[in-house]
């Protein structure tokens, strides 16, 4: 009975686990400007999939002839929605600027870290900063 209970103890995945960002490489950090392409809501984390956007609005292509695709894991989908990001409120063709640690296996993925500027439907003049955009404050974790 007891090595069933100690057993119990040692498997039980506590309430409010978290995943590691060890694979974000956190020494360095991408500032990016998108379009949104889909935003992925998710109880832990919400993702943010992204076309990266040159500084005159028109979208980077890569050595494919494919727009460059991004992602960035953001905090929880009910913290976005407090902040003003949600499907609803940043939908697809929205255009944002975002900093992120970027994975460390090279893959256009990272996590928000620091700034996230919401800039509306189109690229504004001088690109989408915190001058000509909305700075929002989004704790990821």
């Amino acid at each position: 009975m007891a090595a069933a209970m100690l057993w119990g103890a040692c498997t039980t995945i506590p309430i409010g686990a978290h995943h590691s960002f060890a694979m974000y490489d956190q020494t360095q950090t991408k500032t990016l400007t998108g379009k949104l392409t889909r935003y992925i809501p998710g109880s832990n984390h919400a993702q943010l999939i992204f076309e990266v956007l040159g500084p005159d609005g028109t979208p980077m292509v890569g050595k494919d002839g494919k727009p460059v695709v991004w992602g960035v894991e953001t905090a929880s989908a009910a913290v976005m929605a407090r902040r003003g990001l949600s499907p609803k409120t940043f939908p697809v063709g929205s255009v944002f600027t975002v900093t992120l640690f970027p994975l460390r296996d090279g893959r256009q993925f990272g996590a928000m870290t620091g700034d996230f500027i919401k800039c509306g439907t189109a690229m504004p003049a001088g690109g989408c900063t915190k001058e000509t955009g909305e700075r929002l404050i989004i704790e990821n974790n």
